[in-house]
């Protein structure tokens, strides 16, 4: 067994940008940092053989990270017809509305305030840009409008920051709700043991081999932080920058102020369901 192979979800080897399935490829855009990781994963996804993509997250607002999408695309013999957006997280959609200019093309969006166009995304939308076929899955979690959209051609499903391909993502509170999340995590599960989904696209990191071990390793790591932080209520800690310090001391302290959006989502999980 690899090293990779060992690790949860199976991350793939090798260069994160390009092809990863029969119809996405990867662009990665050049804003790596502790909490985007390498950068944002900019998918072209397309059916082979049509002259139209659809391009999830844009990404940044740089110009030339937008430019080297349309050319990968153009580059593979597609237009870009249709732009979607899991989140409105500026890492993944300050670019759109550039990237429209720039394609001509429509924005799609669960928040209206993101979108380009007449038309959003809601649960049960199916998208069928060039002949390509993505289901709109509702994930919020992350925050109220993440969305993740399941490619069933390439038994694979692209999860923004809902799942990671390496390391695991903050419940952004006050947005993000722990609730939610769960239940969201449990959504992708029924997705890999009921239709067969097996490989992650994710927002940000490698792509990932086994969606169902990734779910339930978030749904492990999860349970386990809540309990952390349950004990640490229990042993007087209230103040939420207290928590992180207890619970989260073996992270990285730049990434304690994400911890604490998290923490404060646990907390207020533990508070509605009269834990604390």
């Amino acid at each position: 067994m690899t090293e990779a192979a060992a690790l949860p979800g199976q991350p793939r080897g090798g260069v994160l940008g390009g092809p990863a399935t029969d119809r996405a490829v990867n662009v990665l855009a050049p804003n790596p940092s502790a909490m985007t990781l390498d950068g944002t994963n900019t998918w072209i996804v397309a059916e082979p053989g049509s002259g139209l993509a659809v391009v999830i997250d844009p990404g940044p607002l740089d110009e030339g990270h937008l430019t080297r999408v349309i050319a990968t695309a153009e580059a593979a013999g597609h237009r870009v017809g249709l732009t979607l957006l899991t989140h409105g997280h500026p890492d993944h959609a300050e670019g759109a509305a550039r990237f429209a200019e720039l394609t001509g093309s429509k924005v799609r969006a669960l928040d209206p305030a993101l979108r380009l166009g007449d038309e959003g995304l809601a649960a049960g939308d199916v998208i069928t840009t060039g002949g390509l076929e993505l289901r709109v899955v509702p994930t919020p979690g992350h925050t109220a409008d993440s969305l993740c959209f399941h490619l069933p051609a390439d038994q694979a499903v692209l999860t923004g920051d809902t799942i990671l391909g390496r390391g695991t993502t903050v419940v952004a509170h006050p947005d993000g709700r722990l609730g939610d999340y769960l239940d969201s995590l449990r959504r992708l599960r029924s997705l890999a043991v009921d239709d067969g989904v097996h490989t992650v696209l994710p927002g940000h990191g490698p792509v990932l081999e086994d969606a169902q071990g990734a779910v339930e390793f978030y749904l492990a790591h999860r349970a386990h932080r809540l309990a952390q932080v349950e004990t640490a209520v229990e042993n007087g800690y209230a103040e939420p920058g207290d928590v992180v310090a207890h619970v989260y001391a073996d992270v990285d302290r730049s990434l304690w102020p994400a911890a604490e959006l998290s923490v404060r989502a646990q907390l207020d999980y533990l508070r509605e369901h009269g834990l604390v």
